[in-house]
């Protein structure tokens, strides 16, 4: 049954003290999230993040920095059926438990991702976003600010996140797809910061994201790509 299916919501943290706490209430505001077990793993050597979360009920957990790595330190200590990995400026629709246990109903399906949409928007962006949801409908391989979900054992199988420090999320998601592990692709939109958009100016940022992603495909190396993403 559905509502027996239990989530593990996983949220990898660099100094994201201002933001965590309002990721948190939100999340148990939805229907559902009062019983989802929340695990936050700081990259940063500083805690700053777990220092600040003043909720209870959620794993804190210290780990090294990368992504990959507290995703896995995460997974690791998680108990739920079901894994989801969320950046901690991203929010669910309101309905994103329920759709998460209904689309896993199906045994044929192994995990999925969110639609996406960012907080602050404008025209440029919308389309920037409607490309990039077009692109993860064509290649059915979303990027983690997508809100990706897949059930534990074939995380496990998978042998979870490998120890890049940018891409892993597309790694992951090839690796299901090539394993033949149907992703679905859900209609509802998460919401994500626009915060570096806003930051670097939109056109530069989309153009460093553009020009990153072609060079990843190209096969230059996630870890020589870190730093010019960043």
């Amino acid at each position: 049954m559905a509502s027996e299916m239990t989530i593990s919501v996983i949220v990898p943290v660099l100094h994201e003290a201002g933001n965590i706490n309002v990721l948190i209430d939100h999340l148990r505001s939805i229907p559902g999230g009062e019983s989802v077990e929340i695990i936050v793993v700081d990259g940063a050597s500083e805690k700053d993040t777990l220092k600040a979360i003043g909720r209870g009920r959620v794993k804190k957990i210290s780990s090294g920095r990368g992504r990959g790595i507290q995703m896995n330190t995460g997974a690791r200590k998680a108990r739920g059926d079901v894994l989801l990995f969320l950046h901690a400026d991203t929010f669910l629709p309101e309905e994103g438990f329920d759709l998460i246990r209904e689309t896993l109903e199906d045994p044929r399906i192994s995990g999925g991702a969110f639609k996406v949409r960012l907080d602050h928007i404008n025209p440029i962006l919308g389309s920037l976003i409607f490309i990039h949801d077009l692109r993860g409908i064509i290649t059915r391989v979303p990027y983690g600010d997508q809100g990706i979900f897949l059930r534990r054992e074939v995380f496990h199988a998978l042998g979870g996140y490998r120890d890049y420090r940018l891409f892993e999320d597309i790694d992951l998601m090839e690796r299901m797809r090539k394993g033949h592990y149907r992703i679905r692709l859900l209609p509802r939109n998460v919401i994500s910061s626009g915060r570096r958009f806003e930051r670097d100016g939109p056109f530069r940022r989309l153009a460093r994201n553009l020009f990153v992603i072609l060079l990843y495909h190209f096969g230059v190396p996630p870890d020589r790509l870190e730093r010019l993403y960043r």
